[in-house]
């Protein structure tokens, strides 16, 4: 479910005010809870900085922020050199299970594998960390994305599951279960850059950078029908839905990040059809 979109005014600190006579705390719309994404515009040419990002503007001097899974009911945002701008952020509450008796082998990697998820781990870094700047990407998210494959709902961000009483990472991604070959679409513009067949957690494995940071990726595919370097649109076909990699059964993973804070994808399209 798309959550309602809020606009915030931000406060800012008298004395830092009065510093900053050219720069003016903006005025943010988006969802000010984790897993969100605001959006905001300042004066072109300004700096700005959050979450010790510094965060890339737009030649209109439009600009996109996330919020991370954990992130903490305050946070501040820096405008140009000193004005500081504070930002209340809602709690969110997530879904925990609990799983008991389960054999050690299944969850912790063997250690035969150990150096092949570092060498995949920084493969998936080294393109996340590429910068692409095309404000045409990112002005289409803003208006919105499309779900890549439609279907049930198997899997929400932020839930975790505890083994033997010991936390595993937390989902960061949107689970659509649909059987093996059941087409994904690009849900937006972007350039791909990373095309896996063969991830050691995430099997066939697609990332789609939508520009400024912010990109999407696409887990468990049994097939992929795009390379690094592609430029996408809105429902051109990236794969098919698959169950490779550490997948119990068929389903897309849709995960989306804003550098290195995860973003929940639901919270950018419309209810599933």
């Amino acid at each position: 479910m798309r959550l309602a979109t809020l606009i915030f005014v931000f406060t800012a600190f008298a004395s830092d005010v009065a510093r900053s006579s050219d720069a003016i705390c903006p005025e943010l719309e988006g969802e000010f809870r984790p897993g969100g994404l605001l959006w905001g515009e300042i004066t072109p040419g300004t700096s700005v900085r959050f979450a010790d990002i510094d965060v890339p503007v737009l030649p209109d001097g439009s600009f996109v922020i996330g919020l991370g899974r954990n992130a903490p009911n305050e946070m501040d945002l820096t405008v140009g050199e000193n004005l500081v701008c504070s930002l209340n952020i809602a709690t969110r509450e997530y879904r925990i299970s609990r799983v008991e008796g389960v054999p050690q082998r299944t969850v912790t990697p063997p250690a035969e594998q150990l150096e092949r998820i570092r060498r995949e781990r920084e493969k998936v870094r080294a393109a996340k960390a590429k910068r692409i700047e095309t404000p045409g990407f990112l002005r289409a998210v803003r208006k919105g994305l499309s779900w890549p494959a439609t279907g049930r709902i198997s899997g929400v961000y932020g839930s975790q599951r505890f083994y033997n009483g010991n936390p595993g990472n937390p989902h960061y991604g949107v689970d659509i279960a649909r059987p093996t070959g059941t087409p994904i679409y690009s849900p937006g513009p972007g350039l791909v850059t990373l095309a896996e067949p063969d991830l050691f957690y995430s099997g066939g494995t697609v990332i789609l950078d939508h520009g400024y940071g912010l990109s999407s990726s696409f887990l468990h595919m049994s097939r992929i029908d795009v390379a690094v370097g592609d430029v996408l649109e809105v429902g051109d076909l990236i794969g098919a839905i698959g169950a490779t990699g550490r997948a119990t059964g068929p389903h897309l993973d849709w995960r989306m990040s804003w550098f290195n804070q995860r973003i929940d994808p639901q919270l950018l399209v419309p209810p599933m059809p």
